[in-house]
């Protein structure tokens, strides 16, 4: 009989090889958000090129994290490149527009169906991107500046949340790996003690 594996191990076990992921996401957010701050009047290739190099660092960080579906960065990258592509205030809403519903709607679904390390996340970072992608198309009128405001305040929220999420998961990982090498030492078990 085989006996079931420890939360423990399986935490730890996801937790070491998600958090490089989940950090290189979470800095591609925060990178592109720092942008749309500092940005004072961007044109409209700023706006494509910024919106574009954004998604398609999200797909390449989604496609490391292996948790989604291999569509979802195939998606997502696919909205990068229309948004780089169409080089048009329309154009790159509805690229990322796309890009991110389909991103926050499989999120919403993987947070809810999984129970695993980062579940909870999953379901806060899909409300931002199902709520960054309703909102776009509203903004598309108001020119570039207002689109990369809408997109980076998503990206600046999501990117807090996966850059905790991370960093905790390498803690995990850490004293996960610490926790079992202590564990197996000389005299660790409790029936040591006794």
């Amino acid at each position: 009989m085989t006996l079931p594996t420890t939360p423990a191990k399986t935490s730890s076990a996801a937790a070491a090889g998600l958090w490089k992921p989940v950090l290189i996401r979470a800095t591609v957010a925060l990178i592109f958000g720092a942008v749309t701050i500092f940005w004072a009047s961007p044109s409209v290739q700023v706006l494509a090129w910024a919106v574009g190099l954004y998604l398609l660092g999200t797909a390449a960080a989604l496609w490391l994290s292996r948790a989604l579906p291999i569509a979802v960065p195939v998606v997502v990258a696919a909205g990068g490149a229309g948004a780089l592509a169409t080089q048009s205030d329309a154009g790159v809403a509805l690229s990322a527009m796309l890009a991110l519903l389909v991103l926050g709607l499989l999120e919403l679904v993987h947070g809810l169906r999984k129970r695993d390390a980062v579940a909870r996340d999953w379901l806060f970072s899909g409300i931002i991107s199902v709520g960054t992608a309703v909102l776009l198309p509203f903004f598309t009128a108001l020119g570039a500046h207002a689109l990369l405001g809408v997109a980076g305040g998503g990206a600046i929220l999501s990117g807090v949340l996966w850059m905790l999420s991370g960093l905790t998961l390498r803690h995990d990982a850490r004293t996960g790996a610490a926790g079992s090498a202590t564990a197996s030492a000389p005299g660790a078990s409790p029936e040591a003690v006794n």
